[in-house]
């Protein structure tokens, strides 16, 4: 009886766990799925290289519809890989720029140590801004299937509204050179926070000059995401 007992309990034993790691699989699956085909909250590390850490800014809800989600599974897989090679041509065009990778976007700071600045007080792109902006437009045109976002900021020096505007100005002046270039227009959205967002201290000479930047985000747009589904539906 015990022997019978015994057997008993491990065929039930053995059922469960059969059961249980199904279930499991079925729930991984399904999250697999849903990873690779479903397009999450905003990237909230992309917010944070582009504006600083004030990412919890409820102003910032239109830049994060903008930059979209993180795409996880095998999904964001490809797409990463479509991004890597991005930034890596952007690096070997733009030795001087700051490229990142951050969730599925890259990030791109220029400021008056990398490629793309300004004069004092102006906001026309110069000789030097105007080599590195053809490379980085030759670039974008490789790559449509991703949108632009263009973000401008200046240091605490001068009144608000001043900054402002000189930002709006900036920013604007980098959208308009690079749809100058042939580069869709729809590719593109255009931001300003004047003196609103530093990432480094302004009671310093260095750190101005770091605030005075202008931040391009580069993003999947839907056609990649759309492409990189069905490819990894073939693969799965």
């Amino acid at each position: 009886m015990k022997l019978l007992h015994y057997k008993t309990n491990l065929v039930i034993t053995l059922s469960l766990l059969l059961v249980l790691m199904t279930s499991c699989k079925a729930v991984d699956n399904a999250n697999n799925k849903q990873k690779g085909g479903v397009i999450g909250t905003a990237g909230g590390a992309l917010l944070g290289a582009i504006i600083g850490n004030n990412v919890g800014d409820g102003n910032n809800s239109e830049l994060g519809a903008v930059i979209g989600g993180v795409v996880g599974g095998t999904t964001g897989v490809l797409i990463g890989k479509k991004m890597d090679k991005q930034a890596q041509e952007i690096e070997q065009e733009i030795p001087g720029a700051s490229v990142e990778r951050v969730d599925n976007g890259i990030v791109l700071t220029f400021d008056e140590q990398s490629g793309v600045y300004f004069d004092t007080e102006k906001y026309n792109i110069n000789a030097k801004s105007q080599e590195t902006l053809n490379k980085l437009a030759s670039v974008f045109s490789e790559y449509p299937e991703t949108n632009i976002l263009v973000v401008g900021h200046t240091d605490s020096s001068g009144n608000d509204a001043y900054n402002m505007t000189l930002s709006k100005n900036r920013a604007q002046a980098v959208t308009n050179y690079l749809t100058g270039k042939g580069l869709n227009s729809s590719r593109f959205t255009t931001k300003w926070f004047g003196e609103e967002k530093p990432m480094y201290d302004n009671s310093t000479a260095e750190g101005r000059s770091k605030n005075r930047r202008v931040n391009i985000a580069i993003v999947p747009n839907e056609t990649m995401v759309e492409n990189a589904e069905k490819e990894a539906e073939t693969t799965e």
